[in-house]
């Protein structure tokens, strides 16, 4: 009978001995050098915006660090389909990119377009490359570009006043890149006697690009001439209303997504002028660096 006891009583050991194992290797809570090596660790989660030229932008960002390949597309349009190579097991969700900063916390990265993180305070970590640029324009509807309302926005915001605006409110997290073509934001072949009590009207991004044509508006003001600013918080509507000609122009986009969106929509908008560039960055509200993918 004794000898039977023992058998069940080290049956019994044998068995708790496995299952304490075995919730030894749950939750990475097991001792360094014990344990499945080869158990996977919980995928990274990182947020890219849903637009084919800002995804491709954010992904050449991540292969620019090395922890991704993508294919050669032969364009701006790579997506998360395009990726040959993801050996850190990195999960994305796209996602439109003016919700980036709202899902934040709810993701171990995002990467997100500069305008939409200045506008949520946001702080990056690292940030592409100062030789890469995506210059934001002013657009308009093909065709309008050498009207004198026209003319009259691009000399406002090509101007020493606006240039100065930029560099000194956002100290390299915008980067001007306008000629200052004319100084005081006057072009001397626009009759602005003919403009007076006119007003030109333009679809923008609350931030930077409203923020920026208010220094525009301000210039236009003294020649009697009113900049109706529009706000926008999307990359859809601001182009339409260009393109049916119920609003002059537009500020919130780079011509990549210009170029994109005239292809897929048969528009027929133009740039006008180059105003500014927007490193896109990667932030986190958990980490401070890339190192954790790579763990």
């Amino acid at each position: 009978m004794k000898k039977i006891l023992a058998i069940v009583l080290a049956a019994t050991l044998a068995v708790a001995s496995l299952a304490l194992a075995a919730c030894g290797n749950k939750g990475g809570d097991t001792p360094a050098g014990s344990g499945d090596a080869s158990a996977p660790a919980k995928p990274i989660t990182i947020g890219i915006p849903n637009d084919p030229t800002n995804e491709a932008r954010a992904l050449e960002l991540l292969q620019a660090q090395g922890l991704l390949k993508l294919k050669d597309t032969g364009d701006v349009e790579a997506t998360v389909m395009d990726i040959t190579e993801n050996p850190y097991n990195i999960q994305f969700s796209e996602i439109e990119a003016a919700q980036l900063p709202n899902v934040l916390p709810d993701l171990d990265f995002a990467i997100i377009n500069s305008n939409y993180a200045i506008g949520a305070q946001l702080t990056p970590f690292l940030t592409e490359g100062t030789d890469v640029s995506y210059p934001n324009i002013i657009a308009v509807k093909e065709g309008n570009e050498e009207s004198d309302k026209i003319k009259a926005l691009v000399a406002a915001v090509n101007s020493d006043a606006v240039a100065a605006y930029i560099n000194d409110t956002y100290k390299g997290a915008i980067v001007c890149d306008l000629t200052t073509t004319f100084a005081d934001g006057l072009d001397p072949s626009v009759d602005y006697d003919a403009l007076n009590g006119e007003t030109i009207s333009i679809a923008a991004s609350p931030t930077p690009h409203a923020d920026i044509l208010a220094i525009a508006k301000g210039i236009l003001a003294e020649q009697g001439i009113t900049l109706d600013i529009q706000e926008y918080n999307d990359y859809v509507v601001p182009n339409t209303v260009v393109d049916t000609g119920e609003v002059d122009a537009n500020y919130f986009q780079h011509i990549p997504y210009l170029n994109d969106f005239n292809k897929e929509n048969g528009t027929h908008i133009v740039s006008v002028l180059e105003v500014h560039h927007e490193p896109m960055g990667i932030y986190s509200n958990k980490y401070d660096s890339l190192d954790p993918i790579k763990k």
